[in-house]
């Protein structure tokens, strides 16, 4: 497991395209999934010890940007043939299990994380509606702790900013996960 951290939110920089395969069998276009407010992308797999440690937050905070016309999306671009547990099965299974009220898709060519320049799970994007970069951070403070009780929510307060007012927070703290596992 490498540790990584994301870089800087380059402002304003376009969000890729892509149409990917959900869980539930359809196909997802980027722009069917933004909403009147702006969209976040976020590349998260089953396997990693810090996107398990968020899930049930990732439900809550998803809920609370989609309320606010913020659409939300997850993509697992990691190698299942070196990470079963990153299989589309198993991503069908964890979707179901954790109750993902999100489109839960996969990229099995990569293509779509190499377009973001995704570097770990979870690697967050915010995006306005006019599909500009405007958010690449943390979900909050709590690193691995499952519960941490009363923290700064860092995306959610950021996305709400960039709902508001097109704008994302100057001060951003990089989000940091497992590096994705890239096919061989």
């Amino acid at each position: 497991m490498a540790l990584m951290r994301t870089p800087i939110c380059e402002f304003d920089l376009p969000a890729p395209d892509f149409n990917l395969l959900g869980v539930d069998d359809k196909h997802y276009a980027r722009d069917e999934c933004v909403d009147e407010n702006g969209l976040l992308v976020m590349f998260i797999c089953n396997h990693c010890p810090y996107v398990k440690s968020i899930q049930q937050r990732l439900v809550e905070d998803m809920a609370v940007l989609q309320e606010s016309g913020i659409g939300v999306v997850a993509i697992m671009s990691n190698d299942p043939n070196d990470y079963p547990a990153d299989s589309f099965e198993n991503m069908q299974l964890i979707a179901k299990e954790k109750n993902y009220n999100f489109p839960y898709l996969i990229d099995t060519t990569q293509q779509v994380a190499k377009d973001y320049d995704a570097i770990c799970t979870p690697d967050f994007f915010g995006y306005n509606n006019q599909m500009e970069l405007q958010y690449r951070g943390r979900l909050d403070e709590t690193g691995m702790e499952k519960n941490a009780g009363d923290v700064k929510r860092d995306l959610v307060e950021a996305m709400l900013e960039v709902a508001k007012t097109g704008k994302g927070p100057v001060e951003q703290i990089p989000s940091m996960g497992c590096s994705i596992k890239w096919d061989s």
